[in-house]
């Protein structure tokens, strides 16, 4: 019985399709800025099918959707890419991209994103998202102002460089809200200050 039951649990596993962090329940996640999730549609599995072989009045639970992602980090977190099989995404902290309390680029943020650029061409990617977050200090409409501030910075010079891709861009400032590490400690409000550039791979929309 443990043998059938592992069986069909192994099947019901590789029938889990993959989907971008916060899947289908994106835009009602908290944790996940609206507009940055993929839907999908678990795939329907048929508790009766002899081929699962499960014991007598055993039923399979409902499918779920499973959240993979690939997350790379440089050592001291400057920039984070988080990849899953259908989306991109590339935060930078905006110590590498601005001066304090600034949203005009530094010389340096050009390499920067000209790397984010590269990616782009070569995913043919056809909508850009370019999101700005800040940490918890100061005020939350100061942090609005600046967040979006620095994400229509990063948008320019990525609509310079891809003028012609035919790009549709959704560029938001979003202050100190979903955060990606602890604001109590500096490293962990370093981290949250960054902007996101994230995009659909393959050429999908």
């Amino acid at each position: 019985m443990r043998a059938t039951t592992s069986l069909a649990a192994a099947l019901l596993l590789v029938s889990l399709q993959l989907t971008t962090a916060g899947g289908a329940a994106a835009d009602d996640n908290p944790s996940i800025p609206p507009g940055s999730g993929t839907a999908y549609t678990p795939p329907k599995i048929d508790g009766n099918n002899p081929g699962l072989k499960m014991r007598d009045g055993a039923t399979l639970a409902e499918p779920r959707v499973l959240d993979i992602v690939s997350i790379v980090e440089t050592e001291g977190g400057e920039e984070r890419r988080e990849e899953t099989s259908s989306n991109l995404k590339f935060a930078l902290q905006a110590e590498v991209l601005f001066g304090k309390d600034s949203a005009e680029l530094t010389p340096q943020a050009n390499g920067r994103i000209a790397a984010i650029v590269a990616e782009i061409k070569k995913h043919n990617a056809k909508k850009v998202r370019v999101f700005g977050f800040t940490d918890n200090l100061g005020t939350y409409q100061h942090g609005l102002v600046l967040s979006k501030n620095r994400a229509d910075a990063v948008h320019s010079v990525l609509s310079q460089q891809l003028a012609d891709a035919g790009i549709t861009y959704e560029v938001r400032g979003y202050s100190e809200d979903y955060p990606i590490a602890d604001n109590t400690t500096e490293e962990g409000r370093k981290k949250n200050r960054r902007v996101e550039v994230s995009f659909p791979t393959g050429g999908s929309s």
